[in-house]
């Protein structure tokens, strides 16, 4: 799988895109591919930046040669300065698509001895479950060996399956028009010149290109990022076969009523997010306001996981929230502890209306375990104690009872 990754003035999606790809992976699925990440920038000491950064967030994909990083000489390319306009672009579109044609002829010549087949992916995706075995899946069961390329993703250039065979000529037919057309006008060129006849209709060479082009439904990739490596450009592509299933994970929490004092936003409900069916989306966080869960009876939980935030929209996050519990018979435990000339344990805050805080979110996630002494819950609680800057998503809610 092949990755061009490039500075974006605003926020770059590697490292989500990377964590996407991985997680999905299973262990059998690591040791049957390679992901190979183009650091395509001619400053080499940003290329190196991002290639410490990725070992350190990826030591062992790395150590084990799931993930490579590479980076072209400077010298790879030509001068950009000199492209005529054409098509109605301007001067700094063509550059752009120019290189982007060249990232990934660098890229598919780098890879081509990597695998028998090679996937183009894009540095602001999302990959939904059993991606990889659906995709090798496929190939193997079409039922002739003559297709060109199959699509995993009905969106530019991401999810574009080839044979590594097919590569040299590809790359050939991309470096002899690179300056002329972006890249998925000249895939189609390529398919029309092997196989349509100048001398039959279009609706003729429509079916002979059908043959070469198979498109696998619904698409096993996303587009998420907004911001495009083309300095300005907003993207809001999205791929309408995909679905939201790999937006958040799944998980079974205990019954409860949930409530907030956040405004939703449009059908991102706090009821969806907690029965799995979506992820909760609210305007901006004042202090004060709150998310709870109040168990229809008592509960002991055994630990809790929130994260805020998603992958289309990585900033919306919770900051300076706390997590707070509050213990059945609350006010009873406490004159129990008085009497025993106990309190509740000096590491946990109790709040003015009876809540224990019992962590706090960092990075958009808090998890942990919920202490045994304070028996079974009446509620959990997040609590915001400052105005936040951004709106906010839980994506993932996680309350794990004792069994």
């Amino acid at each position: 799988m092949g990755i061009p990754s490039v500075k974006r003035e605003v926020h770059s999606y590697l490292i989500d895109t990377l964590n996407s790809l991985i997680t999905e992976l299973t262990k059998q699925e690591k040791e049957d591919c390679v992901i190979v990440v183009l650091i395509a920038e001619t400053d080499g000491q940003y290329a190196s930046l991002v290639a410490e950064n990725l070992k350190k967030m990826f030591p062992n994909e790395m150590q084990s040669g799931l993930l490579e990083v590479i980076s072209p000489s400077p010298h790879f390319y030509p001068d950009f300065s000199r492209l005529r306009e054409s098509f109605g672009d301007p001067k700094e579109r063509v550059r752009w698509r120019t290189k982007q044609n060249l990232d990934y002829c660098f890229l598919m010549m780098y890879a081509q001895s990597k695998g028998t087949y090679y996937v183009q992916l894009e540095d602001d995706i999302v990959a939904k479950p059993n991606y990889l075995s659906t995709m090798k899946n496929f190939a193997l069961q079409q039922p002739s060996e003559e297709w060109m390329i199959l699509e995993f993703s009905q969106l530019g250039f991401i999810g574009k399956m080839f044979k590594s065979l097919d590569l040299s000529l590809i790359v050939e037919f991309i470096l002899m028009f690179y300056k002329d057309k972006p890249i998925d006008w000249l895939l189609d060129h390529i398919l029309w010149v092997k196989v349509c006849n100048p001398e039959k209709d279009a609706k003729h060479c429509d079916r002979q290109k059908a043959n070469l082009r198979i498109r696998f439904k619904p698409s096993l990739f996303q587009h998420v990022g907004t911001h495009s490596s083309l300095a300005g450009k907003i993207q809001k592509l999205k791929d309408k076969d995909f679905g939201k299933q790999a937006l958040r994970k799944e998980h079974v929490n205990p019954p409860a009523e949930v409530s907030t004092s956040l405004k939703t936003y449009q059908h991102f409900t706090l009821e969806k997010a907690y029965l799995r069916e979506d992820f909760f989306w609210a305007f901006t966080p004042t202090a004060g306001d709150f998310v709870r869960f109040r168990f229809f009876k008592p509960l002991k939980v055994e630990r809790y996981f929130f994260r805020s935030g998603n992958i289309e929209h990585p900033e919306d996050k919770l900051f300076n929230t706390t997590v707070e519990v509050m213990p059945f018979d609350s006010l009873q435990s406490d004159k129990e502890a008085l009497q025993e000339g106990r309190s509740t344990p000096p590491k946990y805050r109790r709040t003015s209306d009876g809540y224990i805080q019992i962590g706090a979110f960092s990075k958009g996630i808090a998890e942990g375990e919920v202490d045994p002494s304070f028996g079974p819950l009446e509620a959990i609680r997040l609590s915001v104690q400052t105005d936040s800057p951004v709106w906010v998503i839980l994506s993932e809610i996680f309350i794990k009872k004792v069994e």
